[in-house]
């Protein structure tokens, strides 16, 4: 024979706390004898003792007395709310005046009632005090509720940021790295070439070695400072900025342009400065920043053109009230340009067929690309905004359809003598 099992009964939900304060004890009796069975009853014949209560207790509702000696009802709902704003209470008077009512108002009473009052009255204005409290810590816990989901969710996308950064830094390391590589591949095979033609190594033959020998040097330095660069960024530390010449920086892009793949049979044009200068930021950022707006004008058009850079010095400052961004042209990180004479301005032009106008919004986004995933990742015009906003710089892009792009940088810059 199986054994019956017997249910618990569930508990009875807690009653809630109603506070008696008035300084006659008929009034506190009576209405004790009206909510007794309802609520929990806990009752004061002053102010003081009405405050030390809900100092220690959880009270949800109080019905005061205005007129009470010693301390005012109006006195006593004031530090009531102070001890705690979300009690509600309700006022009583014999003494209905417009100007009582508007201070109890004021102070936050939820109700008040005449005396002498009636039982369906009072009852009423109890259950509906009652009821406000329980939605306000309704709402109050789901507000908690929705900060602590908010501070997960910020949390979880501060993670999914860091992730997604340094996703970004991952792929624009291999990025830039790239082209250095390229460079160092290129003159590894020259000099497998050369050395597997001869015989016996000639002076001529030397020199040769030599030469591609120190270029592999500077790329390699290169991909060196671009890995410390990232490590840095990762690791939050503010790495140095020296101060190099724009002429040297420019002989460096050069050797990396004329053995980048992207060159094929385009014609590529490098101006030096007339008068060298100083460019404040990482040498091997200022050449990416050149490097990537080079390899994405070869890139612009199968058809053959011209790429040219050119640049000089700004000895006054630059009124970009002139630039307005449109169809053909963007104005970009003004906002962060200081313009403080002397500044760089380096422009890399080409006769390609032009940016959409419906493209141009897009180009420096992360990972958008026209040229298909055979030729571009869509990160060089990305990498090179940001590499300008961390040197505090502008850039303007102007394009025509059919007649090419120039990018033009702008950035701080110091003369050589105080390198």
């Amino acid at each position: 024979m199986e054994a019956e099992t017997t249910l618990a009964p569930s508990p009875e939900p807690a009653k809630r706390t109603l506070l008696f304060v008035d300084d006659e004890d008929p009034v506190r009796e009576s209405l004790r004898v009206i909510f007794k069975d309802d609520y929990q009853i806990i009752m004061a014949g002053d102010g003081v003792t009405a405050i030390e209560l809900v100092q220690k207790n959880k009270v949800d509702v109080a019905i005061l007395d205005i007129k009470m000696a010693a301390m005012s009802g109006l006195e006593v709902l004031e530090r009531l709310k102070y001890v705690d704003p979300h009690i509600e209470v309700i006022m009583l008077t014999a003494f209905e005046t417009t100007d009582l009512m508007r201070q109890a108002l004021r102070l936050r009473a939820s109700d008040y009632i005449t005396k002498p009052f009636d039982v369906p009255t009072i009852r009423a204005a109890v259950a509906n005090a009652m009821q406000r409290r329980a939605l306000q810590g309704e709402i109050r816990s789901n507000a908690d509720k929705l900060q602590q989901l908010l501070q997960e969710f910020q949390h979880q996308k501060v993670e999914e940021q860091i992730a997604r950064t340094r996703g970004d830094i991952y792929a624009s390391i291999i990025h830039d790295i790239n082209g250095p590589l390229t460079v160092i591949s290129g003159f590894t095979q020259l000099l497998n070439q050369r050395l597997g033609n001869a015989s016996q190594l000639e002076l001529e033959d030397l020199g040769f070695i030599k030469d591609r020998l120190k270029v592999i040097t500077r790329q390699v330095t290169n991909c060196v400072e671009i890995s410390r660069r990232y490590l840095s960024f990762l690791r939050r530390q503010s790495a140095e900025t020296p101060r190099v010449g724009v002429n040297q920086l420019l002989v460096d892009l050069g050797h990396l342009v004329r053995v980048h793949p992207s060159l094929q049979n385009n014609q590529f044009i490098l101006h030096p400065l007339a008068e060298d200068i100083a460019v404040g930021m990482n040498g091997t950022d200022f050449i990416q920043i050149l490097l990537n707006l080079v390899v994405n004008a070869f890139q612009c058009s199968p058809q053959t053109h011209t790429v040219e850079i050119e640049g000089c010095t700004l000895s006054e400052p630059i009124d970009f009230v002139t630039f307005k961004d449109g169809p053909q042209e963007r104005l970009l990180n003004v906002e962060n340009f200081e313009g403080t004479p002397p500044v760089l301005k380096i422009s890399v032009r080409d006769n390609g067929p032009g940016i959409p106008p419906e493209a141009l919004p897009k180009i420096f986004q992360a990972y958008y690309s026209t040229k298909g995933t055979q030729q571009g990742t869509g990160l060089g015009l990305n990498i090179v905004l940001r590499l300008i906003k961390e040197a505090r710089g502008a850039l303007h892009v102007h394009t025509q359809i059919g007649q090419g792009t120039c990018f033009t940088v702008f950035l701080p810059a110091c003369p050589l003598a105080t390198v």
